[in-house]
């Protein structure tokens, strides 16, 4: 049993939480300490509790939050998801799959297979943007005259506008 569940189950059976210094001395993270040891920031630490991907951290004495190892664990797995370009509801879906273990490796799959598709789909978006920019660059003199193809064409009606093609 970790030291974490031990403190939740003392606040639970009406014990007196632990101090700060002995939740710290029994292996435990305060939310500094757990930012640093993670990757992720305390702001987002708070973040991900407040939305659910991170259960709500326990309290110490003087209500500092304090952090065991699977509370850990799960801060880098949401770290890692992020890195990947994962969106809190597909991290949600993962932690939830990850926790599950009658889960089935396809849906897994599925899920990281449909990320690549969207991702392959916005690296294309972002070549042909970066291909416009670089074409209207190329277009631009570059010089002390007023006249600039990209301020020109940025002002241009768009698609949406329904005058642009």
């Amino acid at each position: 049993m970790s030291t974490a569940i031990s403190h939740r189950q003392r606040v639970r059976a009406g014990k007196a939480p632990l101090a700060h210094t002995e939740a710290l001395d029994r292996g435990l993270y305060n939310i500094g300490q757990a930012a640093a040891a993670s990757g992720v920031s305390a702001k987002m630490i708070r973040h991900y509790e407040s939305i659910g991907l991170l259960r709500s951290a326990a309290r110490t004495a003087g209500n500092y939050r304090v952090y065991g190892e699977a509370d850990m664990h799960t801060l880098r797995f949401i770290q890692r998801a992020r890195s990947l370009g994962f969106s809190m509801k597909q991290i949600a879906e993962l932690l939830s799959l990850w926790h599950n273990r009658a889960r089935r490796s396809e849906t897994v799959q599925r899920l990281a297979l449909e990320h690549v598709t969207a991702l392959e789909r916005k690296a294309q978006e972002l070549q042909s943007m970066a291909g416009s920019l670089k074409h209207l660059a190329h277009a631009c003199h570059g010089d002390a005259r007023p006249d600039c193809p990209i301020l020109d064409d940025l002002a241009l009606p768009t698609a949406a506008d329904g005058e642009r093609t």
